[in-house]
């Protein structure tokens, strides 16, 4: 007999080499069906794994990120399986599982076309009504290149030839079809009730230009045909409300061919990027911060002595001055640091806590720019506490407050990972074992669920990350507190204890938007342009509804300018119905009409965004209305 212990902590005795599939139903029959795959211990295995020794079990369902891996790259399989059988000359790639679906890459003589994707659709459903099982197999590695090599897959081979000596080779059949895989998967096609074909795009081999292009045909698929419509809306949504084509209509950014990924704000733009500074600014001097401006390039031998030259020089852009080589900063902590150690700092001091809004110059790739989203330079609203030991997990708890707060202020719901010591990195073991252990009791203390990210940490220490969740479900990391040991030692920064001795402190790196530029795109989209009172370029128009009533409607503006809300006037000869149209499309958060009568009674016709007409009121009290919102940025 073999224990096995369940989630719950509750334990059961079964036989052995009873399969996962078979436990399941014991408990729950519903739970069996549900399930696609199983963890048991730290390894996820099919449904039909028989378990030979005692061991934790866990269903893994579509409900969670795992499941929802398990589910795509089944569907991937079954991509490649209609690709096969309707252009049977085609080689395999490989083809992974995705955020919201799946992709593969295919090598054929054929050039896939939309119409082909229907057809290869229709393929794939007709494969879902087969309920073709998915089945395991592990081979010796000449038995697979047997296999692979009677098949003429030539990508198979080079993947398998990669492979370590004493590798497990697995494969996975599901009807006639045959792909290379370590698993799990589903336990049958059936199980895919809902699958649509989303694009094309060319792809090298393993990402090399060096190798072919390949045919990559992305996809997505679900449990239920609901769940596809409403990723499909989502989908729509989401182009909708797109920042690149809401940034050009509303007029805030463009990006020219003179600068790729060198985003140019435009004044409406500004006035949002303004609004944020100013509230950062703001809201970082009642927490205690001080703010510094640090310089933009600064010599090699300072990134050299940071471990940004030999862990980031791929991503730098560099210079020659004098001679000498500098380096154009991708990071704000190095100048941070140097402007701790103007001066000999007392342990009464500490925490000093730096601010710095740093424009920071990485180089990506052209083909990864996206609008504001992926760029070359950016804002980052960063900040650098210098710190005791003592004072670490109260540091930790105070960033981890002043981020939330700022995202509960734009309704971002967020979750956290704790990012762990990455493969490439300085510092001792021990070291960042402490570090690592601080960040995750600050977490427990502040009662936060988070997930540990394996291997995610910076190359100076372990972080959490912040991810936000927009108003269409969507995810992005922003904020981020980062807990180094190292810096300060390569630097050798130092305070004056009670003892009069020189001791090391501990620092944090900090952002909170992340970068101003990215969170303007997230903010675009999130909103779809209609930003918050506060934010928006223009916060109300003034519309005459004739000529004659042009000198009431720039009375009333110019009232609003001097209380300091922008307001703008709206005095071209066109019809009133037309004006209001065109200034919903700019999302304008209030329309004042003016005519006769409110000219007469000092008063405005209001329309607010959303609402449409919310009746007459004299021009005082909605400034005053108008002001208070502004000012609790409601």
């Amino acid at each position: 007999m073999i224990t096995v212990t369940f989630p719950d902590g509750s334990t059961k005795e079964f036989e052995k080499n009873t399969t996962v599939y078979d436990i399941l139903a014991s408990i729950s029959r519903g739970l069996a069906q549900n399930a696609l795959a199983a963890k048991i211990n730290d390894n996820y295995v099919d449904l039909n794994y028989p378990i030979q020794e005692n061991c934790t079990l866990e269903a893994i369902t579509f409900d969670n990120e795992m499941g929802q891996q398990v589910f795509h790259h089944s569907s991937s399989h079954i991509l490649a399986q209609a690709v096969k059988r309707l252009f049977p000359d085609t080689k395999l790639g490989i083809g992974p599982a995705i955020q919201d679906g799946f992709y593969y890459d295919f090598d054929s003589e054929h050039t896939f076309t939309p119409d082909d994707l229907q057809v290869i659709e229709k393929e794939m459903m007709k494969i879902v009504q087969e309920s073709l099982p998915f089945q395991r197999e592990e081979l010796s590695r000449e038995e697979a290149i047997r296999l692979f090599e009677e098949k003429g897959e030539i990508y198979k081979l080079e993947l398998i030839n990669d492979l370590s000596e004493d590798a497990k080779i697995s494969i996975y059949r599901q009807g006639d079809f045959v792909d290379l895989c370590a698993g799990p998967h589903i336990p049958n096609t059936g199980k895919v009730k809902a699958i649509k074909l989303l694009n094309l795009a060319g792809a090298y081999w393993r990402g090399s230009e060096k190798n072919k292009m390949l045919q990559r045909i992305y996809g997505t698929s679900f449990p239920k045909k609901a769940m596809l419509d409403d990723y499909l809306f989502r989908l729509e949504e989401a182009k909708r409300r797109d920042h690149r084509k809401l940034g050009a209509e509303l007029e805030l950014f463009t990006i020219l061919d003179d600068g790729p990924g060198f985003p140019f704000f435009l004044p409406k733009g500004m006035i949002i990027r303004n609004e944020l500074e100013n509230f950062w600014r703001e809201e970082h001097i009642k927490w205690g911060y001080q703010e510094i401006k640090t310089p933009m390039i600064l010599n090699r031998s300072l990134w050299e002595q940071s471990g940004h030259w030999d862990h980031y020089k791929d991503n730098m852009y560099f210079t020659k001055i004098d001679e000498q080589d500098y380096a154009v900063k991708p990071m704000n902590c190095p100048g941070s640091i140097l402007v701790y150690k103007t001066k000999m700092h007392s342990y009464r001091e500490l925490p000093i806590r730096y601010g710095e809004l740093g424009l920071v110059h990485r180089h990506e790739m052209s083909g990864v720019l996206h609008g504001l989203m992926r760029v070359r330079c950016f804002t980052q609203d960063d900040a650098h506490i210098f710190m005791l030991p003592s004072q670490i997990k109260d540091e930790i708890k105070a960033v981890f407050d002043l981020i939330d707060s700022f995202y509960r202020l734009f309704g971002f719901e967020y979750h956290v990972e704790l990012s762990t010591r990455p493969e490439k990195s300085m510092g001792s073991l021990e070291d960042w074992e402490h570090a690592t252990d601080a960040l995750r009791q600050a977490l427990i203390e502040k009662g936060v669920p988070f997930k540990v990210n394996e291997g995610d940490g910076a190359f100076y220490g372990p972080k959490i990350d912040f991810h936000l969740k927009d108003s269409l479900g969507r995810t992005w990391q922003c904020g981020t507190i980062q807990l180094d040991f190292q810096m300060p030692e390569r630097f050798d920064i130092t305070y004056i204890g009670e003892d009069g001795q020189k001791h090391r402190p501990v620092m944090i790196h900090r952002v909170a938007f992340g970068s101003i530029e990215r969170f303007i795109g997230i903010l675009t989209e999130h909103y779809a342009g209609a930003f918050p009172l506060w934010l928006a370029p223009v916060q109300v128009k003034v519309l005459a509804i004739t000529d004659k009533h042009a000198d009431y409607a720039k009375e009333i503006t110019e009232k609003l300018l001097a209380k300091g809300i922008r307001g703008e006037a709206d005095l071209r000869n066109e019809k009133i119905g037309y004006k209001i149209r065109e200034a919903q499309t700019q999302k304008i958060p209030y329309m004042l009409i003016v005519g006769d009568k409110e000219a007469a009674s000092q008063t405005v016709a209001v329309r607010k965004r959303g609402e449409g007409d919310i009746g007459v009121r004299p021009v005082d009290e909605f400034i005053e209305q108008v002001k208070e919102e502004i000012l609790g940025k409601k």
